[in-house]
């Protein structure tokens, strides 16, 4: 039932892309035939969706989404100025996108399997020493991977409004919206999705924008919902052994998390650079796309430096 389940949401996300191709709504930014297709095989026999986008001999770059997102969620980037210089990769998340969803909790609680993930998606899509772009729940993904894999495989991080340690402190009000979204009730689980993207963005998406947003969240299943929380976060002796370049971003009207997350995180790794987007909130890279571009552009460079 499982695999069946699977099946049918890969078709779903097909359909979901050829319609916005030719609808001309998002993916006007960023033309579905502009990426190569990867199906990356994980060590415990997940297929994994990743694209690859950009210029293969640029400084690479891999983008890594949030809870209930996709690949979709960086197409102001992807779709950018920033395609001519860097190699780009994106890729959907186990239980997100056109990724495999096994619905069995134990398939979400280990580090090793989200940092082995991660690893998988680097060495197919031939990237050297990238650096990881991590929005929102990511920051958990990149702590696994560098608990499981350490450093000396990235160039750098770039953390954007990122969770690297949990506890009520750091929650924003939208948080809430979360408990309802795990709901078997669809018309609950729905209205929680629809407020939970809405609480997201500060500088509200468009329609159309909105519209594609909710149909890949509601892609990710309520037991993948479910099973992505309950892990406790405390990286404070990952980050402080850091000597990579780091840039931690975040929104000042970020309702997800609060700007203390980002202070926290800045402060725990040596050296770490923290950049305020005033008016912005959990979405930096898509609120205020032409500077975040520019400084992630200025950042990467920055890390090819001998």
């Amino acid at each position: 039932m499982a695999r069946d389940f699977r099946r049918t949401a890969g078709a779903m996300m097909v359909t979901l892309s050829l319609l916005l191709a030719g609808s001309g709504r998002v993916q006007a930014q960023a033309p579905l035939a502009r990426y190569r297709a990867y199906s990356v095989r994980t060590p415990d026999g997940l297929a994994i969706a990743a694209q690859d986008w950009g210029n293969p001999s640029g400084p690479g770059i891999l983008f890594i989404h949030g809870f209930a997102q996709s690949h979709l969620s960086f197409a102001k980037q992807t779709g950018s100025g920033l395609a001519g210089e860097f190699h780009m990769v994106t890729y959907d998340l186990r239980g997100h996108g056109s990724s495999d969803k096994p619905l069995e909790p134990e398939n979400y609680k280990s580090a090793k399997l989200w940092g082995d993930e991660l690893q998988a998606v680097i060495e197919t899509t031939g990237l050297k020493r990238p650096v990881l772009v991590g929005w929102s729940y990511a920051g958990r993904v990149i702590i696994d991977y560098l608990t499981t894999h350490g450093q000396d495989g990235i160039a750098g991080l770039v953390l954007v409004d990122a969770t690297t340690k949990t506890g009520p402190a750091f929650n924003g009000p939208g948080i809430k919206n979360l408990g309802q979204m795990t709901s078997e009730d669809l018309a609950t689980n729905i209205d929680a999705t629809r407020a939970f993207i809405h609480v997201c963005f500060a500088k509200q998406p468009t329609p159309d924008e909105f519209e594609t947003m909710l149909a890949f969240n509601m892609m990710v299943p309520t037991k993948v919902r479910a099973a992505l929380g309950g892990r406790p976060l405390d990286a404070d002796a990952v980050l402080k052994q850091l000597t990579l370049p780091v840039l931690v971003i975040h929104g000042t009207e970020d309702q997800m998390l609060r700007i203390d997350m980002a202070k926290y995180t800045a402060a725990a790794i040596p050296g770490a650079k923290l950049s305020i987007y005033e008016g912005v909130g959990h979405a930096s890279f898509w609120e205020d796309a032409p500077r975040f571009n520019r400084e992630l552009a200025e950042f990467v460079r920055a890390t090819q430096k001998p």
